[in-house]
């Protein structure tokens, strides 16, 4: 288990201590958790190095970089296990690395990648909320624009978009459906309000 006290506070604690909000009987419509041990960082193909990126990934971590709004699956590499690559635009994405300080994973990405990309660590510029419970579409769509439903958005499909007039990047983890949103650390504490406040009446449990 990554030791917690290696990764700095977030600014969000007085938002984010452990609640439920009971105004629903039964299971919490929506959880939300923030993921502060997880490393975070951009990289960006250098110009036209694109292909000799993606092939030094899939050789270094055994990955292959998504060429659209997707992300990688967990590479198979036992000290590489959670490491995935997000699409974040052409030519770059968000990598995205947990138990690991954000210096540490910034430093093993500009080791392995540095002759075909630029790296820039996000860990301190990105809050990293994990987003889930079975109302969570029907939460979501007070303020996403985009349709989460499961026929037109799911597991390993991300997006750029906008939470009023928050930018956001986001994907899905798995069918139930849970997801991850990165936010500007900024605007963290504006999104947070925010998802509490749509969440109201359904019941909501804020996980430690």
């Amino acid at each position: 288990m990554a030791d917690i006290s290696l990764y700095p506070r977030s600014g969000l604690e007085h938002l984010l201590q452990p609640q439920t909000d009971d105004k629903s009987a039964g299971e919490a419509g929506v959880t939300l958790a923030l993921r502060s041990d997880v490393a975070l960082a951009y990289v960006f193909a250098r110009n036209g190095k694109g292909g000799a990126l993606k092939e030094c990934v899939q050789q270094r971590f055994g990955l292959a970089l998504p060429l659209k709004a997707q992300r990688t699956k967990d590479g198979q590499v036992p000290s590489l296990d959670g490491l995935t690559f997000i699409w974040a635009g052409p030519g770059r994405w968000l990598a995205r690395k947990p138990g690991e300080t954000g210096a540490a994973f910034e430093t093993t990405l500009r080791s392995e990648l540095s002759t075909v990309a630029w790296v820039i660590n996000q860990t301190d510029g990105r809050c990293l909320f994990r987003i889930g419970g079975p109302s969570v579409r029907e939460v979501l769509a007070k303020g996403v624009p985009i349709d989460l439903d499961a026929r037109a958005f799911g597991p390993g499909d991300t997006a750029l978009t906008l939470v009023g007039h928050i930018s956001v990047h986001l994907w899905q983890i798995d069918l139930a459906p849970t997801y991850e949103f990165a936010v500007p650390r900024s605007f963290a504490a504006n999104f947070c309000e925010w998802l509490l406040a749509a969440a109201h009446g359904k019941g909501f449990i804020v996980q430690p």
